[in-house]
């Protein structure tokens, strides 16, 4: 559990720790995924990592009725606990057209189910005999009424692919070719997470994956998807990497991209109208933390973060590590002296050749 800098900088000291949230929203200057060779597309005009959409919590049983006094509420879809509770159902993966292969990989528009919804994504399988490793990709902020099918992250796809990694890219809800969640926003996008897992699951089902091998990779906004996952179901992968995550503290993103911005008023409501503010009921944003549940967490997990990020603070990740190691959790945070959001070469060059030597190392 180390704390790297490039370059010949120190070791840095990571330290202090906050109360926790993830699970943000975005303006106009919130945090954008990286469009192909690090060229960031339109600002966003929402963010937020979670919505738990068509999130079904598991039954209360059906041979007694329990007193009023012992009938528990149902958690709110917008934490942790409710997609704790939910029954993940995921599809087979659905190979489309195939477009965009190369020598080294063959590349399908590809949809599954997850939790009743179609989504579509893009995968990336190499060519040869497998069974192969394979990554998930959780892609960061784009708007979706502009998002297309598998635009972002193709540097990571690509990469991984060339190095024998089934990479399968998804487009989460209410982008692209994926069904629509109307409740997604007023969930703090909850559903997100539930797609995330269920494409682990799916993939888990390839013939093609070796199913014991299976990795978690995110960016921004899908940096806070990965928090989600390893706390909601660990075991599912066997390793994660962040790049420029969002805070795991609900309250930091919720308060930098939803609540002052003019656009997202009514989502602020909803969400205050249900939880109360956070000053008020600490505890109730606290329960849609992610870091409130670091200790559930049993994969390594490595983050690379810019000292200059212009979008998400490299002090999130700091908070998110020392969070973390307090927990005893296997955690790594690599430092880029001026690095911005979306990292260029040759910084991202180092930063992929370290993820390339973390998954070999927690995969095989």
């Amino acid at each position: 559990m180390r704390t790297r800098r490039t370059g010949t900088a120190a070791v840095t000291a990571v330290a202090g720790l906050t109360a926790g949230l993830l699970l943000g929203a975005c303006s106009t200057t919130g945090p954008t995924d990286d469009r192909g060779a690090g060229t960031p597309g339109p600002r966003p005009t929402a963010y937020a990592s979670t919505s738990a959409s068509p999130t079904k919590t598991t039954p209360p049983p059906t041979t007694s009725t329990p007193a009023p006094s012992e009938t528990k509420p149902a958690p709110d879809p917008a934490s942790v606990a409710a997609l704790i509770a939910t029954r993940y159902n995921a599809g087979t993966l659905r190979l489309g057209r195939e477009r965009g292969s190369t020598s080294a990989y063959r590349q399908y528009f590809v949809t599954y189910e997850s939790n009743g919804l179609r989504i579509s994504g893009r995968i990336n399988i190499p060519r040869g005999n497998g069974p192969f490793p394979a990554v998930v990709l959780a892609h960061g902020y784009v708007d979706p009424a502009v998002y297309t099918n598998g635009e972002t992250m193709l540097r990571e796809r690509d990469r991984l692919a060339r190095q024998g990694y089934v990479t399968l890219h998804i487009d989460y809800r209410n982008h692209a070719q994926s069904d629509k969640d109307p409740r997604n926003d007023a969930n703090l996008r909850a559903g997100y997470t539930v797609d995330a897992i269920n494409a682990g699951l799916a993939l888990k089902k390839a013939g093609y994956v070796d199913p014991d091998r299976v990795a978690l990779v995110g960016r921004s906004m899908g940096g806070g998807v990965v928090y989600n996952v390893l706390v909601v179901r660990p075991g599912l992968f066997r390793a994660a990497v962040a790049y420029a995550p969002v805070s795991s503290d609900t309250v930091d993103n919720f308060d930098k991209w939803v609540r002052r911005d003019t656009s997202r008023a009514g989502a602020a409501r909803a969400l205050m109208g249900r939880l109360g503010t956070p000053e008020a009921n600490p505890a109730a944003w606290a329960a849609t933390s992610p870091r409130t549940y670091f200790a559930r967490i049993t994969e390594p997990l490595l983050i690379h973060h810019g000292t200059a990020d212009e979008d998400c603070p490299i002090a999130w990740s700091r908070e998110s590590v020392a969070a973390l190691r307090a927990q005893g959790k296997s955690v790594e945070l690599d430092v880029y002296p001026g690095g911005r959001h979306t990292l260029t070469s040759p910084q991202w060059d180092t930063s992929i050749r370290r993820t390339e030597a973390f998954l070999a190392k927690h995969l095989n």
